[in-house]
Order: structure tokens, then sequence, then C-alpha cells
């Protein structure tokens, strides 16, 4: 039922019909008939003329205000408005403020923020605006803004609404009610309780609720903020306790609707219009309470001094019971009364920096002093709260706030300035109450009534005001008032001003009956808690001043002015694109959501990107049963929380697990009763039990040997269900992923006499990610692919990747109503990041000095948050744009999300778009794409982008959805050719590479070598290359510690006569057959000489030997059963870069390069002496050889892996006969380093 009886209330008088000329200084009118001013009348109540229906200002200006006085609290739906009959006279825009006494109004708000309502655009059309959220309340007053500017305010109103009655109880700070809920309810896991209230002090017991079973229940307000307190037992320790807080400034003497509604083993607790979800422990999830106490805290469990409640309540209903209502009918009156009745502070609010208000001092010559009291909010740590100069302007006094303490001024001329500070932490939006006072030579100033941290002087002069004070700041310099304000404006509330022991009447001051003021918002404290709720994500901290807030994001993993996005990227695959080889990182699976960053170890081969995940045991494990036990268990903790698990192996491809037993009468699966006799559990959350083993498929109840059908025995599908006396093993890898991780082991057969095994499970390894590589080509600009609406109402991030060789293009875009979200390529230097929340359309875009349709991947970052968007393109600066500090926040989108293109199908890109996110969300833009014409799923062309990444001659290879680096043709290896291949000889150590399918053509009129070395040795013999027509090649360390190199063929071409030892060829043309040798230290085919050398051996470290194309030292480590390979000796890998043990070891590492493209060749007759006798070649002379030794000096880079693995040493017994070296795919070690040369 729609109510409109409305009283149009002006100030001093009821008016009738007829025409009234307001005074000069009257802006507040009340009007006590309906019909003058109501819709459609067509006479009404005119400040100008006779006979115009409406009202109208004698002044038009932002200071005029229309009060109505609906007659009763009412549910306000809507209100409607008119301009003035027959006039030009209407308003365009204006504000709503409402109240419940005629005083301390508020402003009504949406989102948060104020409120401007459409007016008119003509004096006979009505606007109707329903309030998206209804309010309660007597009094009504409508503040024009704007209003036609060949006119003047004019004004016909309606409002709707219904008549709005609830039971009230008001209770004094003393004063209490108790219930005893008779008969006593059983235990129950779903409750609520539902109330509003009113608090005229900042603290006190709303409700308390207990029961026999000692589970206690406290709803209290603690410095304007809501506490629920659950509490089990008597005592108060932090294990028999459960808070929750939410909202805050509740002691604004405004209704505030709180909600408790309990279910299980979690509630929900509601203030206004915010909800949080708590999960309580289950030692509180049964309540039973049979006694309820409002306003005070009373029965066993009181044991805390706590404030009762001042203020009032209304509809209290607990589990369907109206309290209030209950109390009333059995007249529990005592000490409270069943209204609401309040006293009235009129408060002001200083909204910036032009803020003051401005009141006469006093005059008498006679007063021996001044006293100024005064109660103030505010969020700034700054601001000025009273100045004033001296009588007779003999000085000036600044009262001010500094670094949020109290602080009082007084310069004299002549004399040194008296300084007094006290309080702390008085920006904390609680009201404090100040006081300054001085005479008779004394001078004291007090906060919240503490007269133990009172600062007090003793001034040698009377401090005694002059004639006017100035409260908040100074007028312009235009006004021509004196005062001089060199601090920050105040910007917060004030209430209760006193001077000289006297209460100032602002009502006067807001008619403009006594003294001044400017930018006032008078009978109103307009303070807004921009912490509450937060808008800082991911644990964040928020702090806040009057206008703004700011989010400090250190130490939580995520940047921006909301602490929004990652710092860190969304998978080791991100960080191979960016240059990074293996090592630990951080990864943030979902980016800006709910999943926390987690550190990972990145294994970066040259095929796959792993995951690594370690666990507290991955090393092999000698089983020993428990005493009494028939069983062994073994239970594994993972690095990573449970959702981070969760997350990467829901995203990944491919998981895996290594699961091995070694085992001597000691059986997996085969038992007498046919049930497993060990088994495993793995899988999200506790997981669940397996009966498969290693290399089997899940449910098989089989090991990886009855797949290969090779077990031991036939008859049995494990090796070790032969329980044969010898040692056997069954290992593989577990790869089904809704059964990973593994999450403990159980082992059944181990008491059993002679019984011996050891386990080993692996880390998780993980790679791939099923769609945050997902990419798709849009090659019309007609085409596009939509997904559903997005939901990014307060925070917003989109990332993605683009390639295009299209000037412009629409990469995202989605509508609502009236709000958009759109990101676009502009121009081919430029994209554009744009939006409306409401405050009207914002761009932020970013101009790059180099194209971005070049056909490269670019990468795009855009958030909108709160406070502020952001945009960033590539590596270039991030340009932001702020939001208005008081404008709308919510984004309100209703359509499709189109990618690729826009709703009217203009301005499509034309391109690649890959790795789209959206609040760290990736789009399946394949999927969508395969199902959609005019665009196709994939994107070729990444070695565009990412080819210089391959180094070390390796290279790019394109794959579907990422590259690669191809190693062959590199003597390094790695995920970028980047790791060195290198390898410790000893004496006796060679290494002999033979291969028919290398040598290249006779067209090749080039060789080349690469190679580094490290040894304390001279003479040496570092390589020695020869073929089958007698034609060869040595590389030789001298004495001296140079590098010589001697070559024999059939002729001699090789000429030294460019400076500095530069080689200049003549025409040469070997020609081999296909069969090379590499021979490293030893080699029986040699000159004598060469003999004599390469009997001494080699001692010391060789790597990245490159011959052509040829990797012979790496094929030897990395394929040492390779037909072209023959080792003799010990050849272990190790680096050549590692700092020797031996600190007296003259050892340095050089890198040596030969031929670098011109053709290698000395054409010395293999009759000639090498050494001694013929003709010696020296390829690098001492100068060369230095630079080249200064340029590769090696530099430290991570940690190298050490090459021995963790053992297995029974605490007694003979050791196990297999070999217990750590698998390197276990990950790294804490020993692990790493060195480039």
């Amino acid at each position: 039922m729609l109510w409109f009886y409305i009283y149009f209330i002006f100030n001093h008088r009821g008016l009738g019909c007829s025409s009234y000329y307001a005074e000069k200084h009257t802006l507040s009118y009340r009007l006590d008939s309906f019909d003058c001013s109501k819709l459609n009348i067509k006479e009404g109540v005119s400040f100008l003329s006779t006979g115009a229906g409406g009202w109208s200002p004698l002044s038009s200006d932002r200071y005029q205000w229309l009060e109505v006085d609906l007659g009763g609290r009412t549910r306000i739906t809507a209100v409607a408005t008119q301009g003035r009959y027959g006039s030009s006279d209407w308003q365009t825009s204006y504000l709503l403020m409402f109240s419940d006494t005629g005083h301390n109004w508020r402003q009504y708000r949406q989102e948060g923020s104020i409120e401007a309502f459409l007016g008119n655009s003509n004096a006979d059309s009505v606007v109707q605006h329903k309030l998206q959220h209804p309010v309660i309340a007597r009094y009504v007053r409508l503040i024009p803004l704007d209003w036609n500017p060949n006119g003047r305010i004019g004004l016909r109103l309606e409002t709707y609404g219904c008549p709005y009655n609830s039971d009230v109880v008001s209770f004094s700070g003393l004063s209490s009610l108790l219930y005893r809920l008779t008969p006593r309810p059983t235990q129950t896991s779903g409750e609520s309780i539902s109330l509003k209230f009113k608090a005229l002090k900042n603290s006190g017991i709303l409700l308390h609720a207990e029961g026999q079973n000692q589970h206690r229940l406290t709803l209290e307000l603690e410095d304007g903020k809501l506490l629920l307190l659950l509490r089990k037992g008597t005592t108060l320790s932090p294990d028999n306790q459960h808070l929750v807080s939410l909202s805050s400034l509740l002691d604004d003497q405004h209704w505030h609707h709180v909600a408790v509604e309990h279910h299980n083993n979690h509630l929900n607790l509601t203030v206004d219009k915010s909800t949080v979800w708590v999960q309580i422990p289950a030692r509180f999830s049964h309540w039973d309470h049979d006694q309820v106490s409002v306003g005070a805290e009373q029965g066993i469990g009181s044991q805390r001094a706590k404030r009762n409640f001042h203020g009032c309540l209304e509809n209290l209903v607990y589990n369907g019971l109206n309290l209030v209502d209950l109390a009333e009918q059995k007249d529990q009156r005592g000490n409270v009364t069943f209204s609401c009745d309040e006293p009235v502070f009129v408060a002001m609010t200083f909204a910036g920096p032009q803020s003051f208000l401005w009141l006469p001092g006093g005059t008498d010559p006679s007063s021996v002093g001044l006293s100024v009291g005064l109660q103030f909010r505010t969020w700034n740590k700054a601001g000025l709260l009273l100045t004033f100069d001296l009588l007779k302007q003999s000085g000036a006094v600044w009262w001010y706030l500094s670094k949020a303490r109290l602080h009082l001024q007084i310069h004299k001329p002549g004399r040194a300035p008296l300084e007094l500070s006290t309080g702390s932490g008085l920006n904390d939006g609680q009201w404090h109450s100040v006081d300054l006072v001085s005479g008779r030579g004394h001078l004291t100033i007090t906060v919240d009534g503490d007269e133990s941290t009172a600062a007090h002087v003793s001034p040698s002069f009377p401090i005694i005001a002059g004639g006017q004070l100035f409260f908040g700041g100074c007028p312009s310099e235009s006004s021509g008032q004196e005062c001089m304000n060199p601090f920050k404006a105040f910007q917060g509330c004030m209430r209760l001003l006193t001077v000289d022991n006297q209460p100032v009447d602002l009502i006067k001051v807001q008619q403009r009956l006594m003294g001044n003021y400017s930018h006032l918002q008078i009978d109103m404290c307009d303070i807004i808690d921009r912490c509450s709720p937060s808008h800082c994500e991911h644990e964040g901290s928020c702090s806040q001043s009057w206008t703004t807030f700011h989010c400090n994001c250190s130490g939580s993993g995520y940047t921006g002015a909301t602490c929004h996005s990652s710092i860190y990227e969304q998978s080791c695959e991100a960080y191979k694109l960016n240059g990074n080889t293996s090592g630990f990182y951080h990864i943030d699976v979902d980016g800006s959501g709910p999943v926390r960053p987690q550190l990972v170890y990145c294994d970066m081969t040259e095929h796959q990107t792993w995951t690594v995940i370690q666990h507290n045991n991955s090393d092999l494990t000698r089983v020993r049963a428990s005493p009494g036990g028939n069983q062994y268990s073994a239970h594994f903790e993972y690095a990573s929380d449970e959702d981070q698990l969760a997350a990467i192996i829901g995203q990944s491809e491919h998981c895996e697990q290594e699961l091995t037993y070694h085992c001597r009468k000691s059986r997996i699966l085969n038992s007498a009763e046919g049930s497993p006799v060990s088994w495993w559990v793995g899988g999200p959350g506790g997981g669940h039990v397996q009966t498969y083993w290693g290399g089997a498929s899940a449910g098989s109840q089989r090991c990886g040997c009855s797949l290969q059908q090779n077990c031991v025995d036939p008859k049995h599908h494990c090796n070790c269900d032969a329980d044969r006396n010898e040692w056997s093993s069954d290992s593989g890898l577990l790869t089904h992923k809704e059964t990973l991780p593994v999450r403990s082991l159980v082992l059944g057969d181990v008491q059993r006499s002679g019984s011996e095994s050891a386990y080993k499970v692996g880390p998780l390894r993980c790679y791939g990610d099923s769609k945050s590589n997902s990419r798709a080509f849009f090659d019309k600009e007609t085409s596009y692919l939509h997904f559903p609406t997005f939901h990014g109402e307060l925070s917003a991030d989109i990332s993605f990747l683009f390639k295009t060789t299209s000037s412009s293009g629409v990469f995202l875009e989605n509508l609502g109503i009236k709000d958009f979200i759109r990101i676009e390529l502009s121009s081919s230097t430029e994209v554009l990041f744009s939006f409306d929340v409401g405050n009207g359309p914002l761009g932020v875009s970013v101009k790059a000095d180099f194209p971005l349709n070049d056909d490269r991947w670019h990468r795009v970052q855009a958030e909108r948050n709160v406070k502020e968007a952001s945009l960033r393109i590539d590596e270039l600066p991030v340009a932001t744009q702020e939001a208005p500090a008081d404008g709308h926040i919510h984004l309100q989108l209703n359509s499709q999300l189109f990618i690729g293109g826009t709703a009217s199908r203009q301005k499509g890109f034309r391109g690649c778009i890959r790795s789209l996110q959206l609040n760290g969300v990736t789009l399946d833009l394949e999927e969508r794409a395969n199902i959609t014409p005019g665009v196709r799923p994939g994107c070729p062309g990444h070695c565009s982008t990412y080819g210089s990444l391959c180094q070390n001659q390796g290279q790019c290879v394109d794959g579907t959805r990422s590259f690669s680096c191809d190693c062959s043709g590199s003597p390094h290896s790695g995920a970028f050719c980047h790791r060195e291949v290198s390898a410790s000889f000893k004496p006796g150590t060679s290494v002999s590479f033979k291969d028919l399918n290398v040598w290249p053509s006779s067209s090749l009129r080039a060789e080349n070598i690469c190679l580094s070395f490290r040894t304390s040795q001279s003479p040496a013999l570092l390589l020695y290359i020869s073929s089958d027509h007698r034609e060869s090649l040595a590389l030789l360390l001298n004495k001296q510690g140079h590098n010589s190199d001697s070559l024999h063929s059939k002729e001699k071409l090789l000429d030294f006569s460019e400076p500095g030892g530069a080689q200049k060829y003549k025409d040469f043309n070997p020609f081999y057959e296909a069969f090379l040798s590499l021979f490293f230290a030893d080699s029986d085919d040699l000159d004598p000489e060469l003999s004599r050398l390469a009997s001494l051996g080699f001692t010391g470290c060789l790597s990245s030997v490159l011959f052509n194309s040829i990797s012979p030292l790496k094929a030897a480590l990395l394929h040492p059963n390779s037909s072209s390979v023959s080792i003799t000796g010990s050849l272990v890998q190790y680096s050549c870069g590692s700092t020797s043990t031996n600190q007296n070891a003259a050892e340095t590492t050089h890198h040596l390069s030969v031929g670098t493209g011109q053709p290698l060749v000395n054409a010395i007759r293999s009759d000639s002496a090498l050494i001694g006798g013929g003709i010696a070649v020296v390829i690098f002379v001492t100068l060369s050889a230095l630079a080249v030794m200064a340029r590769f000096l090696y530099r430290r880079k991570g940690s190298s892996q050490s090459q021995e693995g963790k053992t297995v040493k029974p605490e007694d017994g003979p050791e196990l006969p297999f070999s217990s070296q750590t698998s390197s795919q276990n990950g790294p070690t804490e020993n692990q380093k790493e060195y480039f040369i």
C-alpha cells in the first residue's frame, strides 16, 4: 500500500498557500499543509510572486533546502519532483537527506557514495526515482544542487512509502533486561538473532546468551565496532573463544541492523548491508541457550567488567521470539522505557580545505582568560582545530593536530613561542573531547578529560581572544578577514562546541543568525570508514585519511592500489617465457584469486617445464616395523597447501609421482585372502585408498611389470608378490591425476621372519597448463567469441597477449545498462582501457614508442578497482587513472562478454589472442573457437618473439602452444641450451666419438672448434681430431700456459700475417671421408711428441666442446650407450665453474674458440715434427689469450647440483643391495650450485 501523507516544514511558522517572502537569512522552511506543494498543484507557496504553485526560496544557492515531516517513521521507497507551476523554476539535480528527529541528518548513499538525483527539465513533467534501498525515517530534506539557469529553484514534491511500526526499548547505560527461556530448548544446529540498535556511546553489551553446557554468545559494541564473541567454558583462554568483528562508526546515532544466522559449523553475521560468512570450530557448533540478557552481560560466566549499552533497541527477535514485545507485555519496565528518547547533538562536517566556522570572540578587556571545548572525530593526522588573535592583536594562537597528537602554539612578538602537546592516536575516527583553559597565568590543554595526561604551561601574559574565533580553517584572503593558518585545514566532524563555558548553538549558525561559515555541513557528521569493509585484498593492511584510503601490500605477495594483482607468475611455463632457468620460484596459480602464492621448484628441461612439489620424505627409506604392529605406515606432508595442490594438479596437462618398493620376502598386493597386503592413499582432500602400483593403470590392482609382461613370476602381477628370498622391486610412475598426490603409504607384509623392504615416494611433478596458453586466431573483423558476463564489481583484472598486423581493433568488451568495460588497440602504437561504473566514461591509455602491430607477442595487463584503474603494455611504465573519491564503485554488467569484437560487430580485432585471464580465471579460447565461425583455435609463430631465448647455437622450434629450443647442434643443454655440459678428467680418461653421418660435405670451407677448460697441468693435450686420410688437428696447452694448435693435412696454407695473431686463410678445400675421431687426452695414432704428451694424460675439466655441429662430450655424458661414443677410464660429470676445494690450486677456467666461420686448417705435412722439430703454430698469442681469459671469468649463479644422492643406511644389518642414489627427478638438493663461465 502506498502512503504519501506529507508535511512540508518551513522554519519558524506554518504557512498557508498564500504568497510569503522569506526573511533574508532564513534558509530552512517548514510547511504544515500538504496541498501547497504536492505534485500537479497550481497554487502554492512562492517567495517571488503570487499564484505560482510549489516552493521557491528567496535566494537560489546551494544553501537552500526543503524539509518534509511525514508525521511518523515511514518506510520511504520513492520520491518524485516537478518544477514550480507556471514558471521557469525547476531544479535539475538534488540530494536527499533523512532523519528520525529533525537533527543528525544522514545523506542518501548508494554503493557507499553520495547519490545525486536527476531533477526536472521543465516545470510540468514529473521525474520519479525509486530508492535502491528503502529508507526508514520521519523527516526528508531535499537540497537543490543545480537548477534552470534561466530561472530559479522551484519545486513540487511527492514521497512514496508506508508506515513503519516497531517495538522499541531504551537503555540508559545502567539498565538491562533478563530473559529465562523456559522450557529449556533442545540443542539445535540452527539459530537466528535479529535486532536494530541506535547507540549513544561507542561501547556496550547489546545481547548476551548462555546455556548449561557453558556455551556463551555475546553481541557488543567496542569503539563503534560490532563484536560477536563465542565462548566455551569459564576460562578466557584463546582456545575457548572465537571472535568476529564487523563494521565501524556504529555510534553515529543512526539505526543499524544486525542479524546472526547459525547453521551447523558456520554462521552469517550481517551489519546493515555487509555480511561475513564465518567458519566456526566444532566446539561452538551446538547452542543450547536458556538465558538471554539484553543491554548488559548477566549470568554465571560474567567475569569481565563490560559497559552496559546506552541507546535504543528495536525489533529484537531471538529464534522467532520478539523479546521487546515480551518485556512490554509482562510490564518489565524497571529502568528501561519503551520508546527512543535521545539527546540532540548537532554536529558539523568540515568536508574540505575551504571549510571553516567563524564565531565572535570575547571583547571584554577585563576578561582574565579563555576556555574553549569541543568534540571531534577524524581520520587525518593533521588539521587546524582553532585559531585566534590575542586581544589587541598582540599575537596569535593555533590549536591543531599534528602526527595524531594535540598541539598548541602561541606566538607573541618579541617572545619565544610557547608550545604544548598531548594525546596520541587521535585520528582513529572516534569522538575525542579537547579542552583549552587559560586564566590567571595558567594554561592547560586536555584530551578526553584525562587530567593525568594534560599539558600545562604558565605564560607570562594573558591568553585572551580578540574579536574572532576560526574553527577548522581560515577564509580565503579575498574575504578581508585577518586569519592565518600555517597548518593543514581540518577535515572531520565537530560537535558540542563551548566558548567561555557557554554552548554554541549551531542551528543559529546554520540560519546565519550568529557567526559565519563556508563549505560546512551542519547538523550531520558525514564521516565514512573507507577501511570497513576493507577494499585491501589478500591481507593487505588498510589505512585512511578523510578523503581516501591506502593499502599496504608489504609481505602479501600482491601489488596494486588494493593488493589485487600478484607479483608472481602463474606457472613455471610463464617463468620460462621470461627467460628464467631451473630454480625455485613462487607461483600464483590463480593470479588475483584466493589461492596464495607458493614456492615450487621449476625444472626447465629441453622438452618440458616441470613444476616440482616436494614433501617431507622423498628419500629411499628402510622399512622398520613397529613392535607389536602388523603394518608400517608413512604419511607425507607437502610444501604446498591443499588449495594450492588442487589448483596445480587441476590445471596441469600431466602429473606424475614415482612410487618404488624394494622387497625381500615382502609382498605388495598378493595375500591368501585375496585382499591387498599394502596400499596407498591419494587424491584431493583426505584422499582415497588406492591398490594399484607405479607403472600400472588406476584401479587395476597391479604393478607396472604386469602391464609390461615381465614380472619375475608370471603367476603374480607384481615382482614382490613372488615372495622370493632375493631382492626385487616394483617401481614406476603414478600418472592418474585424480589419485594424486600420494598422502600416505601402508605396508602390511613387514613382520615375517626374513622380510626386508624399502620404499621411495618421489615429489609431485606436473607439466603443461590445459588452459593458460589457450589461444585463438581472429581472421575477420566481424568475428568474435562470447562468454558469460564478467563479474568484476569491485576489482577487475584482465591480462592477455596479442599479436597482430592490424592498426586497430577491440580486444574485449562487456556492457551493462549504463556501465561498460572495454580494451582496444586504438592505433598501431596505443592501447586504450575504458570503462564506466556510473560516474561517466573514464579511460587510461599507454602509447608505445614502437609498433604494436609488428606480428610479435605483446602483453596487456589492465586492472580496475575502487581506487584506480591501471594499464601496462609489455615492460612499459604503468599508466593509472584515479577513481572519483565519492563516486560509484560497483561495475554492473549484464551482457555477454565479447572477445575479439563488440556487440555491434564494429572495430573487431584481427590477429591472435592467448592466455586471456579475468580475475585469475583463464578463459578456454580454443574450446569456444572450435565451434565459432571465423575464429580458429591456436596461433603459430612463437619463435618470432621468443627465439632469442635459445642460446649457444640452439634453434627455436615452434609448438602448438609454446616453443622449445633444439640443442642438438649446441654443446650445451637445458631449456634454452644454456647449461654447460662439462666433465672432470683424470689420467687415463678419454672419450672417442665416431660417426659416419656427421662429417660435412667437401663444400665446407671452414671448421669451428669451441671448448672451455680448467686445469693446473701444462703441457697437456686438450683435443685431437683426425680422418682416415691421415689429416689431423691437435689442440695443446704448452708449458707457458698458452694454447697451441697443430693441424696436419696435405698442404700448408696457414698464414700469421695479421696483427695480434689473427689468422688469414687462403683457399683450401679439404677432402675427408665421412669418418671422424675426436680424442681427448689419450690417443694411439699420434706423432711421437704428441704421444709423449698424451701419455701424461689430462687432469682438469673440459666443457662445451663443439666441433662444427658435433658435441662429443655432450654425447658421452648424456648418451653414453650410443654406438658413436667410446669412453675409457672414469668420466664424471662436473661443473668446471665450481670453486676449487684446494685453495692453493692455480686453476683458471679458459674459453677457447677457434675458427668462428673461417677455414680452420693448417696444411702441415703429416711427416713434419709437431713440437721442437717442425713448424709450431701459436693460435693465441699472449695478449689475445689474456683477453679471452679475462672475458670468460666465471660467475656464480644459483646452486650446483651435488652428484651424490642420499643413501639409506640401516641402523643394523647389511646395506641394501640396490642403488639408493636419489633420482634426478626429485628436484634439487640443498647443495645444488650452478656456474656459468
